[in-house]
């Protein structure tokens, strides 16, 4: 592909974006109608929608196109599985300069898609438009299956709190990146492409838990969210979660507790949920808190003890992961 996205239009843009997706069974009529058909045998849809900007959440001398589309596609398809639905759809929605190169957008959408397929769905519509920075707007469907979802409000006294998939990574690939490295690979591949356990979600539902979300602005600011919605205290046991030894020598190379990354540090898309103690957890969850009575208002403490490092907030002073 040649030239800029002004000089292929917009419905030479569109056919180049839609000629490079994939299907599923869930997709009874995709691109290219005014609207798309999909599968609800549920009879119920959860749906999510996240916007990402260029600056504020990605940065293209940090990150590939296709690792921008698997980004943008995993975020949204997190937040479906984290409600206990298995992820079916997808819709975009894209603004770019007319002076973008074609190959961009191509080659992000090629990430879009391949992210879909990780997670079972497909991408089935959307619109583009021209404007003067790259905007990335996504729209996630799923199914049920016949459970009921699992929301934030449902954690209760005597839950246990667990956790499966990475924490903190992508904070310390953050870090990496923003000093000018580019090793260690990891810990940088984690932030520029996370990696959501997206069956883990439907699976935990299944196994009863009683709150899920996935970990997008940082552990305890999620799970400050739980404990709001439920009205209870959850405390983590620092000790019980895993610090690898790589995020470790990160954290001592540039003066940060590598703590902060892990209970602080957003867009690893982990899912962590609340389940009865009396409950068999597979070994992919790990067990590192409990749910308790609050003892004044609802909140997350750390070793019994307030957590005073905030996560992301989109309209705080500190910049994004980007």
């Amino acid at each position: 592909m040649k030239g800029t996205v002004g000089e292929l239009g917009e419905f030479g843009l569109i056919r180049e974006l839609t000629s490079r997706l994939t299907t599923t069974s869930a997709v009874r009529l995709g691109p290219g109608d005014d609207a798309a058909v999909v599968a609800a045998p549920d009879r119920r849809v959860v749906a999510s929608t996240d916007v990402l900007l260029e600056g504020r959440h990605f940065r293209r001398d940090w990150s590939t196109a296709y690792d921008v589309g698997r980004k943008a596609a995993a975020q949204n398809l997190a937040d479906i599985a984290a409600m206990g639905a298995v992820p079916t759809a997808l819709l975009l929605g894209l603004v770019v300069p007319a002076d973008l190169p074609v190959t961009w957008p191509a080659e992000m959408m090629d990430g879009i898609r391949d992210e879909c397929q990780v997670a079972g769905a497909a991408v089935v519509g959307g619109d583009v438009v021209r404007g003067d920075a790259i905007t990335i707007a996504i729209t996630a469907l799923g199914d049920l299956r016949n459970h009921e979802p699992v929301t934030r409000s449902g954690a209760r006294p005597g839950d246990v709190v667990a956790v499966t998939g990475w924490l903190g990574w992508s904070a310390a690939g953050h870090a990496v990146l923003s000093r000018g490295f580019r090793s260690p690979r990891a810990f940088v591949e984690a932030h520029r492409r996370p990696e959501p356990p997206y069956h883990a979600g439907p699976a935990a539902a299944g196994l009863g838990a009683t709150a899920m979300t996935d970990v997008s602005d940082g552990l305890v600011a999620d799970l400050g969210h739980i404990a709001e919605a439920s009205q209870v205290r959850i405390d983590l046991r620092s000790g019980d979660i895993d610090i690898p030894s790589q995020m470790s020598d990160i954290g001592q190379a540039v003066g940060v507790d590598p703590i902060q990354w892990v209970l602080s540090g957003g867009e690893d898309h982990a899912i962590v949920a609340t389940f009865p103690s009396d409950v068999k957890l597979p070994a992919r969850w790990k067990v590192i808190g409990e749910v308790l009575n609050p003892s004044a208002l609802p909140q997350v403490t750390v070793d019994g003890a307030p957590w005073l490092h905030a996560g992301w907030d989109h309209f705080g002073d500190e910049p994004g992961a980007e």
